[in-house]
């Protein structure tokens, strides 16, 4: 499955869910391509038409620098969600490269999480950014979603992967 030597065309891939797509254009898109000026791919916006789904997930996450994975109880339902933030990993395994922001929209406890496997793994061994947790201190939260994409470091060994993301 490795697209290696893929053109990126996006600064990042944007995997949503469909009920978290008011905050999606109405907080992410003016911060992160208005005022930050960052290129992002939004599924209802950038995939090909006619091209089969799957297809266009694949080719989007191999076109993007980074996949950024907004997650909240309707994402961790979503089928294609599962399917998007999968590849995602992939790529990351597969690249060993910092390509992959984790951003909660809501605070979801670990009962909430249990079930899901791939994301409570990746909980364990990436940082992450939570929109909730920084209520009083947006600026700040966007600083650091700044960095996120600005760094495209290699993965280092003193900060390995797990093997089975």
């Amino acid at each position: 499955m490795a697209r290696q030597g893929c053109v990126e065309v996006y600064d990042a891939f944007v995997s949503y869910n469909v009920h978290d797509e008011d905050w999606v254009y109405k907080e992410l898109v003016p911060e992160l391509e208005e005022r930050q000026g960052w290129k992002l791919c939004l599924h209802h916006r950038d995939f090909e038409p006619g091209k089969a789904i799957m297809e266009n997930i694949i080719d989007t996450i191999y076109s993007s620098r980074k996949t950024l994975c907004v997650i909240s109880r309707h994402y961790l339902q979503s089928e294609w969600c599962s399917r998007e933030i999968q590849m995602a990993s992939f790529r990351l395994l597969d690249e060993q490269k910092d390509v992959l922001i984790l951003m909660f929209l809501e605070e979801l406890s670990s009962h909430e999480l249990s079930p899901f496997y791939r994301v409570r793994k990746l909980l364990r061994s990436r940082t992450y950014l939570s929109w909730s947790g920084a209520r009083s201190h947006r600026g700040l939260f966007w600083e650091r979603v700044r960095r996120a994409l600005q760094c495209g470091a290699e993965i280092s060994a003193d900060n390995p992967l797990p093997d089975d993301v």
